[in-house]
């Protein structure tokens, strides 16, 4: 029961994700077109827009997707390494020492995405 509030938590913040979106896909629409050469040169130019705005929606999912399963990876880490130190006062200082080597490597998974999403953007 208690994975399916999480799993059913985690689907509305999906949808709420997916919801904040649709201004980014809604505002490459152009205002009203008076003549056919100007619609011409807007769509000529608007595939540049498009590709950049699909880097940047694609950079963005892939950044908070990321940030999600790090920010659950930590929070589950932190979790049991505070059990672990209430069971066991004694051995403290090295589960402090593993929870914060394993909380290390958690972020670099996230920082190399940062860096993933920066290259797509400005590189390709």
């Amino acid at each position: 029961m208690k994975t399916m509030k999480k799993f059913a938590a985690l689907m509305m913040l999906l949808c709420a994700l997916m919801i904040c979106t649709i201004p980014a896909l809604a505002a490459n629409e152009s205002g009203s077109d008076s003549n056919v050469t100007e619609t011409v040169s807007v769509t000529a130019g608007s595939n540049d827009n498009d590709v950049t705005s699909a880097k940047a929606m694609g950079s963005g999912v892939m950044i908070g997707i990321a940030c999600l399963g790090g920010a659950l990876a930590m929070g589950i880490a932190v979790g049991k390494s505070s059990e672990a130190m209430a069971r066991q006062p004694e051995a403290t200082s090295q589960i402090r020492t593993t929870m914060m080597m394993g909380l290390v490597f958690i972020e670099t998974v996230i920082i190399y995405a940062l860096i993933v999403a920066i290259l797509i953007i400005f590189v390709l």
